[in-house]
C-alpha cells in the first residue's frame, strides 16, 4: 500500500470559531479516531494534495507535534460551493484490528464484447472491503476478457484473499452495454 506523511498540531480549542480560523489560516482541521481517546488536530491543506485528488489508498504516517500514528483517511468533508476540503477523519491502525476501507476497482483485459461494438460500462469505481492492513491491495483486479455484449462482471464473481467483502454479491462492477444502433441491426437480422 502506498504511504504518505502528514505532519499535524494538536487543537487546543474545539468548536466552529476555532475551525474557522484554523481554515482562514490554510489549515484543515481533522480527528484522528480508534484509539483509546479522539485526538483533534490540523495539518496544512497543501498536504492533503496527494492524499484526497487520487484514486489510490493509502496508509497514512501521522506526526502530531513528535507522536507518530498509523491511520487511513476515513471521510472527507469539502465545502460545497468553492470546493476546499474543509475537514478529515482518520482511523487509527493497528495490528490487531482490522479495518473497512474502499479499494478503487482496476480492469484487465480486453472485453469481447467492445471489439463487437459494445460499450463498457463501469458500475463501480470502488469496492468496500474489510480487512488487516496488509493484506488490502492498492486496487481489486476485475478481469472483463470474458464479457460479451450485454454480460456484466459481479462482485461475487472476483477472487480475492484475505480480506472480506463488504459489498452485495449480485451488484454488478462492469458490464457490457450493446448501442441502439446495434440493437437495431440485429433486430432487424433477427426479425428476417
Amino acid at each position: 500500500m502506498n504511504k504518505i506523511e502528514i505532519v499535524g498540531y494538536q487543537r487546543a480549542n474545539l468548536g466552529r470559531t476555532e475551525s474557522q480560523a484554523i481554515r482562514a489560516e490554510g489549515n484543515v482541521p481533522c480527528v484522528l479516531y480508534g484509539g483509546q481517546e479522539q485526538v483533534h488536530f490540523y495539518a496544512p491543506a497543501i498536504l492533503f494534495r496527494d492524499l484526497i485528488y487520487t484514486p489510490n489508498i493509502f496508509e497514512v504516517a501521522l506526526n502530531i507535534e513528535g507522536t507518530e500514528y498509523r491511520a487511513v483517511l476515513q471521510e472527507s468533508q469539502f465545502h460545497p460551493v468553492s470546493d476546499v476540503l474543509l475537514h478529515a477523519d482518520f482511523l487509527l491502525v493497528t495490528d490487531k484490528k482490522p479495518i473497512k476501507i474502499a479499494v478503487p476497482v482496476r480492469l484487465i483485459g480486453t472485453a469481447p464484447g467492445v471489439q463487437q461494438g459494445g460499450k463498457l460500462v463501469i458500475r463501480v469505481r470502488k469496492l468496500r472491503v474489510k480487512g488487516n492492513l496488509e493484506n488490502i491491495p492498492d486496487f481489486i483486479d476485475v478481469d472483463v476478457s470474458t464479457l460479451e455484449l450485454g454480460k456484466s462482471v459481479r462482485v461475487g464473481q472476483i477472487p480475492i484473499k484475505n480480506i472480506e467483502m463488504l459489498e452485495e454479491a449480485t451488484n454488478p462492477v462492469a458490464s457490457i452495454e450493446i448501442p441502439r444502433a446495434l440493437r437495431s441491426a440485429t433486430g432487424a437480422v433477427a426479425g428476417k
